[in-house]
């Protein structure tokens, strides 16, 4: 239902030529040690409902248009600059999507904000530590009072190969025709850090203030006879997007390259911590066993080291505060340094672990599994000489096992 991050209702997978997300088999929602839609929701936009029922907090729509969308980010702590612009018409919203009225997300670690101008609904996921994703919609009637709702259609296109099979979100990368809409002769991909720029962004409008290498954005299909792959190499860059679209409707112009890279890294990141989380509680139970259990932590280690992360060929730098303000957020070691820290040079990230180990997702993981994690990053770290990544993680991450400091 929600699609919050693109890739929503037909998502298919690429040819052979071009790298696909690894199939997963969907884990039980149902089964009695997950209980997806029976255990009462614990997270930011479940404790907003509550304080709203309550009387303790209360929700105002804005006059210029945007519903609710403006209090929301206050209450969550979004800023406006993590806005990225998606044109591809891949949701249930897709009447009101087109590249003059793209859909708008805007993000934080544990919350994602969907907005399409016009929209009956404003769509929201939020990561909660014990069920993964959970996804709501907002009335944007603003003549009624603030409602809230959890759909379960949701999980229809939300969990699935795309999501590594647990209820998630995700950023693809696919064709489209000059009005947006999908076109699936050539198939669409989930992307994220390890993902080949060539391949990505189909779809999305990416603002970035240098030329970059070829990549997918801000272009479409001429028609349906165009079969050629689109990519924005010989486009002039975009720099600001007035020209594109009414940008009025939404509350900044840009759709910032470092926020949609970062937005990428962090919706896999999400859903590996759900999927070991629920294979963990499937182990303990007697449904799984301990050799799945071993490699889904490998492998998340593996992407929280940044293994396979695709090289930057030539620096990168964003168009709006977004690089500035999400390497503010810290925390800060003795020496000022922080895992938000950007590289931009020849990665993403200066220091390469994710930010996301700073998480109540990762903390929800069992203490068994988290102290193997904890082992495997030491080893790799001290392997690759990251002896500054072990001193930030040791003065700013609480309760770490004793062999780590």
């Amino acid at each position: 239902m929600l699609g919050i991050v693109v890739g929503f209702v037909f998502l298919i997978f690429s040819a052979s030529s071009e790298p696909a997300q690894l199939y997963k088999n969907d884990l039980p929602t149902e089964h009695q040690s997950i209980q997806y839609w029976a255990t009462p929701a614990d997270n930011p936009v479940s404790r907003l409902i509550y304080s709203l029922e309550s009387g303790e907090q209360t929700l105002l729509p804005s006059t210029d248009g945007s519903s609710y969308l403006h209090n929301l980010m206050r209450v969550f702590d979004i800023r406006a600059n993590s806005q990225t612009l998606v044109f591809a018409q891949n949701s249930l919203q897709r009447a009101h999507i087109s590249p003059r009225t793209p859909r708008a997300i805007y993000f934080n670690d544990d919350v994602a904000i969907g907005f399409v101008p016009g929209a009956s609904v404003i769509e929201i996921s939020s990561v909660d530590s014990k069920l993964g994703t959970v996804f709501f919609t907002l009335s944007t009637d603003s003549e009624m009072p603030p409602k809230f709702e959890r759909p379960r259609i949701c999980l229809s296109c939300h969990q699935g190969p795309a999501t590594l099979g647990v209820p998630g979100i995700y950023v693809s990368s696919m064709h489209t025709t000059p009005s947006g809409k999908p076109d699936f002769r050539m198939g669409s991909i989930v992307t994220d850090h390890r993902s080949p720029f060539s391949t990505r962004w189909g779809g999305w409008f990416v603002d970035s203030a240098n030329q970059l290498e070829n990549h997918r954005g801000n272009t479409a299909r001429k028609g349906p006879s165009d079969t050629s792959i689109p990519r924005s190499g010989g486009v002039p860059n975009l720099i600001s997007l007035l020209r594109q679209l009414r940008t009025t409707a939404y509350p900044t112009s840009s759709s910032d390259i470092v926020a949609l890279m970062t937005l990428e890294h962090q919706t896999q990141m999400t859903n590996l911590l759900t999927r070991l989380n629920w294979t963990a509680r499937l182990w303990k139970a007697g449904d799984s066993n301990i050799d799945t259990l071993n490699a889904e932590i490998n492998e998340l280690v593996s992407y929280m080291l940044f293994k396979e992360e695709a090289k930057l060929l030539q620096p990168l730098k964003g168009v709006s505060l977004f690089t500035e303000t999400f390497s503010a957020k810290g925390p800060f070691d003795q020496k000022g340094r922080s895992l938000r820290e950007f590289d931009l040079r020849t990665r993403l990230f200066k220091y390469p672990l994710s930010y996301m180990i700073y998480t109540k997702a990762f903390d929800a993981l069992p203490g068994s599994v988290r102290d193997k994690i904890y082992r495997r990053l030491y080893e790799s770290l001290i392997q690759a000489h990251g002896n500054e990544t072990i001193e930030i993680l040791k003065d700013t991450k609480t309760k770490m096992p004793a062999f780590w400091r």
